[in-house]
């Protein structure tokens, strides 16, 4: 028998019970679905949680003032000064992008008619790049504000909108801080919602660095924020941060320096492992289709037995049987591949135009269901098609 034939044999059998066809290749449309939507449910997740964590800032080091240890009093000159952050541009000028630093007070505004504490923060031009400081409205500070000590505030958005009832209303508006009025250049917010983690709050307050250290006790920067030319470079210039801040301070006091790498890396392992187990899940849904394939195969072995009978006796080889039972059960695995992947790939599509969101769609993801799909059908396939071609003619004859 000629492949063509043992494959028009195999539609016209599958034709004659569409029912049990379809109910067969379900098991396989859900499962090779199952493996497309988990894979790129995962691939969007890992995304979403690494652009969260990177958008609090792209290859940033952080230091700041830990202790001066168990026996040694703690004096002003050991916290991380302005001193320290120029510092740190010109002797990391080749590895890093920019160096900033942040210095925090408070005080208290008239808001809703209330008086209430806001978040002052002092910093230059370059925390708005290092940051990922998005500005809504006017403006944000700049090198010459800073060097001039100009009198410029820069509000959240929240509390602008308190303050003024919109963003754009809030710019050129006077506030006193301190007892010294300040005019409102611009209005902003944090690109990836930090949900209070970082320095940033609600009702805050930037102004130039300059200006607000004349308002605090003590100079202190906390923290300091390195941002690095290279993802690559990230660990050895945090090792030069540690060893620049302990050698402009006197021995025994110790800084903390972190960086994102770690949680980086931890999020990207967790990922990994997570798409692993759903995969795995995917997997035994496929088989579990695959045996509910070689189930119903075995079936349609046992009733056409005196179809089989009748075809050997008349001269028709065990391998033509054999190869007639293969090709439907892999017409069914295949057929419900195929539309199983058109199911995976649809809903993300159908998410994406709709949500305006970006989905990424796995080949790779793709290309191995259809290859599952193809295998569980050669697979589970081939007990049920081995039993109908080595059926003795005589007695698959004699079965009723």
């Amino acid at each position: 028998m000629f492949f063509g034939e043992a494959l028009s044999f195999s539609i016209q059998a599958l034709r004659a019970n569409p029912a049990r066809s379809l109910l067969t290749g379900l098991g396989m449309v859900i499962g090779t679905a199952s493996v497309i939507l988990v894979v790129t449910i995962s691939l969007t997740s890992r995304d979403y949680i690494l652009e969260q964590v990177e958008g609090v800032g792209s290859n940033i080091i952080f230091a700041y003032y830990a202790s001066s240890g168990p026996e040694t009093a703690i004096a002003d000159a050991d916290y991380v000064k302005l001193s320290d952050v120029d510092a740190m541009r010109q002797e990391l000028s080749a590895d890093i992008v920019a160096a900033t630093g942040v210095m925090t007070n408070f005080d208290h505004m008239l808001i809703g008619g209330k008086l209430q504490d806001v978040k002052v923060i002092g910093t230059d031009g370059a925390y708005q790049s290092i940051r990922n400081i998005v500005s809504s409205s006017g403006r944000f500070m700049d090198d010459s504000d800073v060097a001039l000590r100009s009198k410029v505030a820069v509000l959240t958005d929240k509390l602008a909108e308190r303050l003024y009832g919109s963003r754009e209303a809030a710019v050129n508006q006077v506030i006193k801080l301190f007892a010294l009025q300040f005019t409102v250049v611009g209005t902003f917010h944090e690109k990836v919602e930090t949900f209070g983690q970082s320095e940033v709050e609600r009702d805050t307050i930037l102004v130039p660095v300059t200006v607000l250290k004349y308002f605090t006790p003590v100079e202190r920067i906390d923290p300091m924020y390195v941002q690095v030319r290279s993802p690559q470079e990230v660990d050895r210039v945090a090792m030069r941060v540690q060893d620049i801040l302990e050698a402009r301070h006197r021995p025994g006091a110790r800084y903390h320096v972190d960086t994102l790498t770690a949680i980086l890396n931890a999020v990207r392992n967790i990922s990994l492992i997570l798409s692993a187990v759903l995969v795995m899940v995917s997997a035994i849904t496929l088989i579990i289709s695959g045996i509910g394939i070689m189930n119903i195969m075995l079936v349609t072995v046992t009733e056409r037995t005196r179809e089989i009978g009748l075809r050997l006796a008349v001269g028709a080889a065990p391998r033509d049987i054999l190869l007639q039972f293969l090709i439907e059960a892999i017409l069914v695995s295949l057929s419900g591949g195929v539309v199983g992947i058109f199911v995976g790939v649809a809903i993300p599509l159908a998410v994406q135009a709709f949500a305006d969101v970006s989905i990424p769609i796995s080949a790779a993801a793709i290309a191995v269901a259809f290859g599952v799909s193809c295998s569980v059908g050669l697979i589970f396939g081939m007990l049920p098609a081995n039993r109908a071609a080595h059926l003795a003619p005589t007695d698959a004859l004699r079965y009723e």
